[in-house]
C-alpha cells in the first residue's frame, strides 16, 4: 500500500476509502475499452467508434450478383476505414438470396436488386434503404456482329437471345420493358442471374441478352452495350437491410448505413450505378 493510500485511510472511513479506490480503478478501464460494447451502451454519446460507425466484427453480406465487382471495392474501402472489421460477400440472384434468408442462412445484411424481393422479407429484415439504382442495356457480342440496334430487333427468330428467368429481378425488368413495347422474344435460355446472361453473350453462346448497364461495363472487351431509351427502359432499385438474425446487429447496421455515405456512393457511381 502506498503512503498516499495509508494517509487516506488515516483520515477517511473504510467504506469511503473503498469507494474511492473502486472509482480510481474503473476510470482507466473505461478509458481503455475497445469500443465493442453492447448496443445499450449509449450514455456517453457518439465517440470515435460511433462516428466511424462500426464495432469490430466479421460480417457476412448477401448481395445481388450485379453488385459483385463494385461491392468487392466497397468492402475493401469499408475495412480500411474500420480496422478490425472484415466483410465477406455472398453473391447470387436476389431470389436465391431470399431463399437463403428464409432457410436461416447465417448472415448479417442483405442487398437485393429490387424492392419486391426485399419487401417479401419484411419479417426477416430491419427497415431497408435504397442505396443505388440501375438501368438495362442490350448486351451483344463484341462489335455487335448481328447489328442489333433496339429492343424490336430481339424479336428476330434468327437471333439467339438469352434472358434471366422471370423470378430473377433482371428477368422481371426485362419482361416488363418487352411487354410494354409489345415485343415477343423467345429466349434460347433463361438464366438464374444477370451474370449468367452476360456470360452467355460474352462466350458467344448467345447473340444478345438484357443485362444491367453496370454488368455490361465489366466486360467491355467482350460485349457491346446497346442503350435502351429511358421511355422504354426500367429502373432497378437496390435496397439494403440488416437481417434480424444477425449476431452482429450493431456492426451490420453500421455497414448498411455506410452504403449511403458519400464515400460509398462515389464507389457505386464510379461503377456506373445511379444515386438513389
Amino acid at each position: 500500500m502506498s503512503p498516499l493510500i495509508n494517509h487516506r485511510r488515516a483520515i477517511t472511513p473504510r467504506r469511503a476509502a473503498a469507494a474511492v479506490l473502486t472509482t480510481a480503478l474503473l476510470i482507466p478501464l473505461a478509458a481503455c475499452g475497445d469500443g465493442s460494447g453492447s448496443a445499450g451502451d449509449k450514455s456517453e454519446g457518439p465517440g470515435p467508434a460511433a462516428t466511424k460507425g462500426a464495432s469490430k466484427a466479421d460480417l457476412t453480406v448477401l448481395a445481388a450478383s450485379s453488385l459483385t465487382d463494385v461491392f468487392k471495392a466497397a468492402g475493401a474501402a469499408y475495412e480500411k476505414e474500420n480496422p478490425g472489421t472484415k466483410v465477406t460477400f455472398s453473391f447470387a440472384g436476389s431470389q436465391e438470396l431470399a431463399a437463403q434468408v428464409k432457410q436461416g442462412a447465417p448472415a448479417d445484411a442483405l442487398v437485393t436488386a429490387d424492392t419486391k424481393t426485399m419487401d417479401g422479407l419484411s419479417g426477416d429484415t430491419g427497415k431497408p434503404t435504397v442505396i443505388a439504382k440501375n438501368r438495362l442495356v442490350i448486351a451483344t457480342g463484341e462489335g455487335n456482329p448481328e447489328k442489333v440496334g433496339s429492343l424490336k430487333d430481339l424479336a428476330d427468330p434468327k437471333l439467339k437471345v438469352v434472358l434471366a428467368a422471370p423470378e430473377v429481378p433482371v428477368g422481371r425488368y426485362s419482361a416488363q420493358i418487352l411487354d410494354a413495347q409489345k415485343i415477343e422474344v423467345k429466349p434460347v435460355s433463361q438464366e438464374p442471374n444477370v451474370r449468367a446472361v452476360l456470360s452467355k453473350v460474352s462466350l458467344g453462346e448467345a447473340d444478345a441478352g438484357l443485362v444491367y448497364k453496370t454488368d455490361a461495363a465489366t466486360a467491355t472487351d467482350k460485349v457491346d452495350a446497346i442503350d435502351i431509351p429511358d421511355a422504354e427502359n426500367a429502373i432497378a432499385s437496390y435496397p439494403a437491410a440488416t437481417l434480424k438474425t444477425s449476431k452482429n446487429g450493431e456492426a451490420a447496421d453500421a455497414f448498411v448505413a455506410w452504403l449511403s455515405t458519400p464515400a460509398a456512393q462515389e464507389i457505386l457511381r464510379a461503377a456506373g450505378f445511379q444515386q438513389p
